[in-house]
């Protein structure tokens, strides 16, 4: 599990849109039998884990209309959330994830379409 203070370097990071960054499990490089893995047979793993770092805001809805356009208003953006939240572990397409190196740490940046599945740790009282 990743911890995530508030002097941590990744409060810095904003997720924008409908994105996920991700912080991926290292991969094993031996398989149940115990052979060992070239990097190569590793990379092209259709599915990976990791944990989620951080969630942007969502989609964009559209702001209804009024009636009056004479009207000012404020455009405020509304977002519907995603279903990733920090901590989660997060069961991923790799080939829709964009890889990055961030302060010497591995990261992948997903579409939330692009996460089969979450598993979440509630400790809710």
């Amino acid at each position: 599990m990743v911890n995530i203070t508030a002097d941590n370097k990744l409060k810095r990071l904003i997720v924008v849109g409908d994105r996920v960054l991700i912080k991926p499990n290292d991969p094993t490089d031996r398989t149940a039998s115990g052979l060992y893995l070239p990097p190569t047979v590793q990379e092209k793993e259709q599915v990976q884990s990791g944990y989620v770092i951080k969630v942007g805001p969502g989609y964009p809805i559209p702001v209804p209309t009024e009636d009056e356009p004479w009207k000012e208003t404020e455009e405020k953006v509304k977002y519907m959330p995603l279903q990733a939240q920090e901590g989660d572990v997060a069961l991923y397409l790799q080939r829709n994830a964009i890889e990055l190196l961030y302060e010497g740490e591995q990261y992948v940046i997903v579409p939330q379409a692009s996460i089969l599945m979450l598993e979440r740790m509630e400790d809710l009282a």
